[in-house]
């Protein structure tokens, strides 16, 4: 029973749907892009799904056509195409967002991740850091430093985003992906990179 929701917590908080959930969350944390209406946020919306979700995925099941790639992506090495792929991917969705002329927030996040990808996609060459966590603590970090910036408290939200982060952590755990200190050390990076470049840019 466990493993079973732990597996389901993998896949509804799989690294490539964190970013749009992640924007949904923040469009209803109180924070000034929330007064956008709908139409600006479901553009910003798609545009962010197509970037870090889409392209990454049609990009893994054309590797996949190769019967040496494994998909489950087992070995750290195995990330390193994807993740390349997926750093260049965020970076068409800031230019996207750049072209929209939309909040400065917005294209500062998927900067940052970008800077994120590829510190994985280093760390990868050589260890098994946790994806999953390095994007829950990505968008863990934006909120904490809009709150900070903005002195808004979205208690809810941060609530929110902070047992989430515990239960992806531990279905990780479960699941046998990734050892304790890979999984810190995911958290650490995505929360840390996302907190500084959000609050001091």
């Amino acid at each position: 029973m466990a493993t079973k929701f732990a597996k389901i917590i993998s896949i509804v908080f799989h690294p490539v749907l964190i970013p749009t959930l992640g924007f949904l969350l923040l469009f209803n944390s109180g924070f000034y892009f929330s007064m956008l209406n709908w139409d600006a946020k479901r553009i910003v919306l798609l545009v962010v799904l197509f970037s870090t979700c889409i392209l990454p995925l049609i990009s893994v099941a054309i590797l996949a056509l190769n019967p040496k790639f494994d998909i489950s992506m087992e070995k750290s090495q195995d990330r390193v195409i994807p993740l390349l792929s997926s750093a260049i991917f965020y970076y068409i969705g800031f230019v996207l967002l750049g072209r929209m002329e939309a909040f400065p927030v917005f294209k500062l996040f998927l900067v940052a991740s970008v800077f994120v990808i590829i510190a994985l996609l280093l760390i990868s060459f050589k260890w098994k850091i946790s994806n999953h966590m390095a994007a829950v603590g990505g968008i863990t970090g934006t909120i904490f430093a809009l709150s900070f910036r903005s002195g808004i408290n979205p208690i809810w939200s941060i609530l929110f985003v902070t047992i989430i982060s515990g239960v992806i952590g531990t279905a990780r755990l479960i699941l046998n992906k990734h050892k304790l200190d890979q999984i810190l050390a995911g958290y650490s990076l995505g929360f840390s990179v996302l907190y500084l470049i959000i609050y001091f840019i």
